[in-house]
């Protein structure tokens, strides 16, 4: 996570349409206590344009970046991590529904193992950039422009499988809403899978390693936008607006929703070099080492729609 940013937590819910009341904080690195600045009025539509164009600006730039490795992945190579490919399993004539997939890399990686895929993601840009993908490499898949909230006034079917991964849920405020939108396009029997950086990690400055970030969550955070995740040098401008979510938020959000808890994995690595001052451990196995002590870097989880 990077510098310069705001805290806008919610006082308390008091939901309108598109809006909550929220409190702006003093900037990150001061020392003195929360500093209630003023009240105001944050509308998550304008939260949502302002993630959407942040991340259409990303397209481009992670498209041509080794991290990505666009053209290994035109050769065969497959973008998912150890992590999801041998938890899920084998997928092959599964249907499987791929929320905020970014360009599709992995959605086509599940297709290449034979499932049945349908990416989400709310870019523009990247919706038209996995469908040239899929066009080009000749891989059957469908994709939806939509944000995760509006999906289900725009799609009306059923999966085996609903998966999501890696930096996905921090850009969502609601996960009772996110849960129903994952419980409602779940067959029965069908299985939700979500590999996610662990809100641990999330706790910290990488640059500083200081405790800079709530555990729970407390509302939006803000931060200046200068460049992205994947080691570019190309500068971006704008702003990007996230929340963290903690364990309890994630696992009982689902549960009220009906899914069962089938597995709950943590794993000491991420699969990627995406935070400032990572070493890798071994293949595809990075660790942010500023701590000095092992911390969870991801967490995983397996959940089933029971039948009746």
């Amino acid at each position: 996570m990077k510098s310069n940013w705001e805290r806008i937590p919610v006082s308390k819910v008091l939901f309108e349409p598109g809006a909550a009341p929220v409190r702006i904080s003093q900037e990150r690195h001061s020392l003195k206590p929360f500093l209630k600045i003023k009240c105001t009025i944050v509308n998550y539509d304008k939260i949502f344009e302002a993630n959407r164009k942040h991340w259409d600006q990303r397209v481009a730039v992670h498209f041509k970046s080794d991290f990505y490795n666009v053209e290994g992945f035109k050769k065969g190579q497959s973008s998912l991590t150890e992590i999801e490919r041998d938890e899920l399993g084998d997928v092959a004539g599964k249907t499987l529904l791929h929320l905020q997939c970014h360009f599709g890399q992995d959605t086509l990686s599940w297709a290449r193992k034979g499932a049945i895929v349908t990416g989400v993601d709310f870019s523009p840009k990247a919706i038209a950039t996995a469908k040239k993908l899929s066009g080009e490499l000749d891989i059957p898949a469908s994709f939806i422009e939509a944000n995760v909230y509006d999906l289900p006034d725009l799609l009306d079917e059923q999966f085996d499988i609903v998966f999501t991964s890696f930096g996905s849920i921090v850009w969502l405020p609601d996960l009772a809403r996110w849960a129903a939108v994952v419980a409602g396009f779940l067959k029965p029997g069908g299985n939700f899978y979500i590999a996610e950086f662990h809100p641990t990690l999330y706790l910290f400055d990488f640059e500083t390693g200081k405790v800079s970030y709530d555990y729970f969550n407390a509302g939006v955070y803000k931060e200046n936008i200068e460049r992205t995740y994947t080691g570019s040098d190309e500068t971006m401008v704008g702003e990007e607006f996230f929340w963290n979510h903690d364990l309890s938020e994630v696992i009982s959000s689902l549960l009220k929703e009906g899914l069962q808890l089938v597995e709950f994995k943590e794993f000491p690595f991420s699969p990627y070099k995406c935070f400032p001052n990572m070493e890798e451990k071994g293949p595809g196995r990075y660790v942010w080492a500023k701590p000095g002590h092992e911390l969870p870097h991801v967490y995983s989880l397996k959940m089933v729609r029971p039948f009746s």
